[in-house]
């Protein structure tokens, strides 16, 4: 229950004991409270630190930590307390899934590793959000976002488009861990669906950005021997950018050789011969052909080359903003934001970017404030527990 109102969603009757922090496993159980879970939220007294990072209607509400944890239920414990360990016992007797992001050493001083925690709930899904996995020479050591995306690859890969080393402008290491960890989460509740049996699970940030970088840029190097360096050319030319035009920018990949021959048929630039007209001939010379690309797109306005494009069915699009997003006609369009109400204001909160037909996902609900559901949670655990002693 959210607001005294029932879960909706695939995930119905499904309950998370959420002790993760800042944004990869909040994301992850943020998209699971979505989906229909019952997330309980359990903070220190101290609460997450990502209360206090951003601007909100009140201390620690800032806008990040409200959008990550969404429809959850929020209970503070400290766990250095019996009383309260003993209050997480219980919650843990009644989940399917429990997922924390502390590093392996200290969940497990608190006495809450996997098998602590599966001998008080034998099929419980026990996912772990690493920065690092175990069992490496990195294990244990601290990791964000942005020193994941300097070890990963990514800020190397800007640097070989921009000639500087940069972040990108997103915490995509996060976030791309968070989807993983909401994934696999999913597929060993599915497998315990059909097996009965739990099972722990370790998530890296490390491990996850290696290999979403590598999808493309392993390339030559998946074979043996090595057909040539760990990077995908295309995505890392110099060249490769949105195009300046007479009065702005406009993004597009004329890419296929059906496209590009409609874009030069209807362009008619001279350096577009014979010997560009296969996409494996213009992957060899991604460079020189982003190159002139550039100077061709020199010649029009944004709205002449968005018109020109969009009738060659090439795909182009303006650079918008993320203020533009909050009023973009197709996101409006498909219902995608969605407004809740809560104690503190009225939220317009970026909604579940997946649809289903049968059990539609939705937002559950507004964050909590911290500790906000304690009376409500332990009547609940109480009352169970009366239910059980007859």
């Amino acid at each position: 229950m959210q607001g005294g109102e029932p879960h909706r969603g695939p995930l119905a009757g499904i309950r998370v004991i959420d002790l993760t922090s800042t944004v990869m496993g909040p994301y992850a159980t943020q998209m699971m409270a979505d989906m229909g879970a019952d997330v309980i939220k359990v903070e220190s007294p101290e609460g997450d630190v990502m209360r206090w990072v951003s601007v909100g209607p009140e201390e620690g509400l800032g806008g990040v930590f409200v959008n990550i944890n969404r429809g959850k239920r929020g209970i503070v414990l400290d766990l250095r307390q019996e009383a309260d360990k003993d209050t997480l016992n219980r919650l843990i007797a009644t989940a399917d899934i429990f997922i924390h992001s502390m590093r392996a050493r200290a969940i497990a001083r608190l006495g809450y590793d996997y098998g602590a925690v599966r001998a008080i709930r034998p099929n419980i899904v026990y996912t772990n959000c690493y920065g690092y996995r175990r069992g490496g020479p990195y294990a244990d050591k601290p990791a964000y976002d942005d020193t994941i995306q300097a070890e990963c690859g990514l800020v190397a890969t800007q640097r070989m488009i921009n000639g500087d080393a940069e972040f990108v402008g997103t915490i995509m290491a996060d976030k791309v861990a968070g989807l993983t960890a909401l994934n696999a989460t999913m597929t060993a509740l599915f497998h315990r669906e059909r097996t009965g049996a739990g099972q722990e699970i370790e998530i890296g940030m490390f491990e996850t950005m290696t290999a979403f970088m590598m999808v493309e840029h392993a390339n030559g190097t998946l074979f043996d021997p090595p057909l040539g360096k760990a990077n995908y050319p295309r995505v890392v030319s110099p060249h490769r950018r949105p195009y300046r035009t007479k009065d702005g920018h406009v993004a597009a990949l004329i890419y296929n050789d059906k496209h590009w021959a409609a874009f030069v048929d209807a362009v008619q630039p001279e350096w577009a011969g014979p010997d560009l007209a296969t996409l494996a001939q213009r992957a060899k010379r991604i460079d020189h052909v982003y190159a002139r690309l550039a100077e061709t797109f020199l010649e029009r306005t944004t709205a002449e080359w968005l018109d020109l494009l969009e009738k060659l069915h090439v795909p182009a699009a303006p650079i918008r903003t993320p203020d533009a997003l909050i009023d973009d006609p197709h996101l409006e369009a498909v219902g995608f934001y969605e407004e809740v109400d809560s104690t503190y204001g009225r939220l317009r909160f970026p909604g579940t970017p997946a649809r289903f037909s049968a059990s539609p996902a939705s937002v559950a609900g507004p964050a909590p404030r911290l500790g906000e559901h304690q009376a409500e949670i332990l009547a609940e655990l109480n009352a169970a527990q009366r239910d059980v002693q007859g």
